[in-house]
């Protein structure tokens, strides 16, 4: 399980946040059920909203990767609570929706994502490590190493929430700064790539140095 070693009180605190940008992030999606071509983000994109390969893009991206956050939002319930039978088959669905779905579509999206090409580097980036960890999870289970497929997973799940961060990188920006809007979103893209990541290391790291003080204590 992904919360083995994390306190109780960070547990708590990450489903309460989780669960607070999970009914934020339903509401976000709930905008664009109208399919109006100027609903929320998409009036930002009027120059390639016409482009029906990155508008169906788009629209599968937002209706699927609901399913990505609900499914890794799972991993973080005590295991008494979480049969390992719900949590193989949550997680076959997580790797499929990214894998199958998510991947190919963002990449389309990160070619015509805003913030010129910083932007679309650090997105095009973040959708390459984000089937990249997932990928990686499923051939070490495979492999029988739960420890490196726990440790990959929590990488990918990291960039799953990558959809939170941005978004709250780009209130606090545009709420307390004058930069342009294409300023705002290569730092939001590249804000929310390296704090995620550094936030999935430190919770890996954090693993092995408990696990190697336990073996310490043992010895």
């Amino acid at each position: 399980m992904l919360t083995k070693n994390i306190p109780a009180q960070i547990r708590l605190a990450a489903l309460v946040l989780l669960y607070v940008a999970f009914t934020g992030m339903v509401l976000t999606i709930w905008q664009y059920a109208s399919f109006s071509t100027t609903a929320g983000f998409l009036a930002f994109k009027q120059e390639v909203i016409s482009n029906a390969f990155w508008r169906i893009a788009f629209y599968i991206h937002v209706f699927t990767c609901f399913l990505c956050l609900a499914a890794g939002f799972t991993q973080f319930l005590p295991a008494r609570q979480f049969r390992m039978q719900w949590h193989r088959w949550l997680g076959r669905i997580y790797a499929a929706n990214i894998i199958l779905i998510n991947f190919p579509v963002a990449l389309v999206m990160g070619i015509y994502a805003n913030g010129h090409l910083p932007g679309k580097i650090a997105f095009i980036l973040l959708d390459l490590l984000w089937v990249y960890f997932t990928i990686g999870g499923i051939y070490w289970i495979r492999k029988g190493s739960v420890t490196l497929h726990r440790d990959f997973m929590t990488r990918s799940y990291a960039l799953t929430l990558t959809a939170l961060t941005l978004r709250l990188c780009k209130f606090v920006m545009s709420r307390y700064t004058n930069w342009s809007y294409d300023d705002i979103y290569i730092f939001d893209a590249w804000a929310a790539l390296i704090i995620n990541l550094a936030v999935a290391e430190i919770i890996v790291r954090r693993r092995y140095y408990l696990s190697n003080r336990r073996l310490e204590t043992i010895r």
